[in-house]
């Protein structure tokens, strides 16, 4: 794989890990795993400037959506990713920003360094807090009355939680009389202590609600529980007490204060005027006046933390000066001024039972080590992946072993050792399986990849189940009516078995029992809808190998319709900029199978949208030109330029700049890496108004 092959694909990993960890609350890798890919990801973003990509999850603003493209704090090119459906979405008036991480000493001496040398050698302090393990919060506050609750969302805007937030008892609705601002806004963490936690595992086992992987989970999950609007039956009033007595058990901390007319030139002056008013803040904040106070209270939390009443999984260093905070400013995803320091993750050794086997979407075989249940980082583990058949090797795994785990992030379990000195000597090695454990075809394992995949994808249960999920998931149709349980079932009862039987569905199929009528009718009209969906989210919905939303945006605007696309050849495809040989073998493998073409046949009959929209060109001003757009627009929005104004002009869009660009169109704001390729490679910088006089708009 060459390293622009691997940047596409770190790309394309980061934004699902991205997915998996803030939307769907269902990680499967530890923060330091997801930090590491992150730092390979900008080491090769480095060397290859000519891949700069303003989708890339290294020029996002972190979320606690951490979701894939996300507004840069320069508010360029990036299209922020929407934070769970359900709930009114709402700006923030002030970006809430993330911190730069770091797992090593080191790296806080290196901040502090800098720190010092952006003031000029200047004395300053820093606060030093937990680094609480919950949902970011924002709270407005007007009168001394909680007005509105807003959680991050993609840093730009977020989920109105405000009916929600009511049933916290620790976050004051109402504020007593005091000498606090008329407006203000104060930021925290919604968490959940470990003894609530333990009760609300209990309630939702009694409620036949299945259990929560870890107070984060449990805390994110629970603030986004929907309360049902004047309800009648019985089950719905069931339903909203359930609701009301978790968010119950939730708690929370506050730690930032902003606003207009907000007084104080320290943030632990900020903090501790909201604990006057009446609001909850860390008990554990402490000032630092040098390098070694810091360095005292991360090695006294190291070992406190363990016995807090709620999850912590580092400490959060913030330059205490309001004023030196604002000269030192913020990089493009991250204020100078603060960094969050992790602690390692904790560790337990239990028995490894056995190793089972699980088959994802895409056919690669994941597997599963099942242990004897152990404590580690507040819960019960008894499961863990081992990745692919070099992570089991290379541990040297044998059957009863005792492995050594840890809880990245304090949430993902993952073996990170084994006590061979325990090993029995009739022990045998732990061998890969050759066959798939769901349809028992030969497994195949593809050069230059570490996972086995099941080549049955036509007939292999899980991977049927898959594509299906992934087709009608948001970024792909949207078929909101429809979730996983609702493909197994249909899946089961034979009424679908790959994603064109969607659209043979009927209301009299779902509704064979008699009682679903209209949600039957309400699943119908969302696959009905999903029919004007746009043709770059229909290539990504078909599932292709490699091909993330991304790529499958590159490919429909290349190829403009689905028969261009599935006729291409490798050596057409690789001229796609952004395509590499892996990408496009995959693609050219896709369509040379007969039922995969069979099932785009019937998409096509069906009434999707199998190409882009044509754009009428009326003129050729801008013939034989590659052109960049960058920037905020005041005359045109910026998607009419990218995908229909330069074509109207006989010109093409690229996403990307190189020595082949003619120039770049720039508006506002314009991203600072681009501006910096730019310039290396002599490429000119046209304005908004000289494009427009170019193509004769000028008036």
């Amino acid at each position: 794989m060459t390293e622009k092959e691997r940047i596409l694909l770190l790309r394309q990993q980061l934004n699902e890990h991205n997915r998996r960890y803030y939307v769907e609350n269902n990680p499967i890798i530890s923060d330091q795993e997801y930090d590491l890919m992150m730092h390979e990801l900008q080491d090769l973003e480095a060397r290859h400037p000519e891949m700069y990509d303003a989708s890339s999850p290294t020029l996002h603003v972190g979320s606690d959506l951490k979701a894939p493209r996300q507004l840069s704090l320069f508010g360029d090119e990036n299209t922020p990713a929407e934070p769970i459906d359900g709930f009114r979405k709402v700006v923030h008036r002030y970006p809430m920003l993330s911190l730069a991480n770091t797992y090593n000493r080191e790296d806080i001496e290196e901040w502090y360094g800098q720190v010092s040398r952006g003031l000029n050698g200047e004395p300053f302090d820093v606060c030093c807090e937990l680094k609480y393990d919950g949902l970011s919060i924002s709270l407005t506050y007007r009168n001394g009355q909680m007005v509105q609750a807003v959680t991050r969302g993609d840093g730009v805007q977020g989920d109105d939680v405000t009916e929600n937030v009511k049933y916290i008892k620790q976050i004051a609705q109402q504020l007593p009389p005091g000498n606090y601002p008329q407006e203000f806004e104060v930021r925290g963490e919604v968490l959940l202590p470990w003894k609530d936690f333990e009760e609300l595992q209990e309630e939702r086992a009694e409620w036949g609600e299945p259990a929560f992987a870890n107070p984060r989970n449990a805390a994110s999950g629970t603030l986004k529980l929907q309360l049902v609007k004047n309800p009648q039956k019985t089950k719905d009033k069931t339903k909203n007490d359930h609701i009301r007595i978790s968010l119950g058990h939730l708690d929370a901390y506050l730690y930032y204060l902003l606003g207009d007319n907000v007084s104080g030139d320290t943030h632990k002056e900020r903090i501790e005027q909201c604990a006057a008013w009446g609001l909850k803040t860390g008990e554990s904040t402490t000032l630092a006046h040098t390098l070694d106070d810091v360095m005292s209270f991360i090695e006294h939390w190291d070992t406190a933390r363990k016995e807090y009443r709620v999850a912590t999984d580092g400490v959060v260093l913030k330059v205490n000066s309001i004023s030196q905070q604002q000269r030192l400013g913020y990089t493009a995803k991250s204020p100078r001024w603060a960094i969050a320091y992790k602690y390692k993750a904790e560790r337990a050794r239990t028995r490894l039972l056995n190793v089972t086997y699980q088959v994802g979407r895409t056919g690669a075989i994941t597997p599963v080590a099942n242990m004897e249940p152990v404590q580690l980082a507040g819960t019960k583990v008894k499961r863990a992946t081992l990745n692919n058949e070099d992570f089991i090797r290379s541990f040297n795994l044998h059957e009863g072993d005792y492995v050594y785990i840890e809880k990245g992030g304090e949430i993902i379990p993952k073996i990170v050792g084994v006590d061979e000195e325990s090993r029995s000597e009739e022990a045998s090695p732990i061998r890969f399986i050759t066959v798939c454990p769901e349809c028992g075809t030969p497994l195949r394992r593809m050069e230059g990849e570490a996972a086995h995949y099941c080549p049955n994808d036509s007939g292999c249960p899980p991977q049927i189940k898959g594509r299906i999920e992934h087709f009608i998931s948001r970024k792909a149709m949207n078929i909101e009516s429809l979730g996983p349980e609702t493909v197994d079932e249909y899946f089961e009862k034979g009424l679908i078995s790959n994603i064109a039987d969607l659209y043979t569905l009927t209301v009299e199929q779902i509704n064979s029992e008699g009682n679903k009528e209209k949600s039957a009718s309400k699943i119908i009209q969302a696959i009905e809808s999903s029919k004007a969906v746009p043709f770059e989210r229909v290539v990504f919905a078909l599932g292709i190998r490699m091909v993330g939303e991304t790529t499958a945006k590159l490919l429909a605007r290349h190829f403009k319709n689905i028969d261009a696309l599935r006729h291409a050849t490798a050596e057409e495809l690789i001229e796609v900029e952004g395509i590499g040989d892996i990408v496009a073998a995959s693609v050219v493998a896709y369509f040379n199978d007969e039922k995969n073409n069979a099932i785009v046949d019937r998409l096509i009959e069906y009434g999707l949208q199998m190409q882009i929209e044509a754009t009428e060109q009326i003129g050729n001003v801008l013939e034989g030109k590659s052109i960049v757009v960058s920037g905020k627009f005041f005359r045109h929005d910026r998607k009419d330029y990218e995908n229909r104004i330069i074509e109207m002009y006989g010109g093409k869009r690229s996403s990307s700049i190189s020595a082949k660009t003619s120039f770049i169109l720039a508006g506002a704001d314009m991203g600072p890496s681009k501006l910096k390729k730019a310039q290396q490679l002599g490429i000119p910088i046209v304005s908004e108004d000289e494009f427009l006089e170019m193509i004769g708009e000028s008036n």
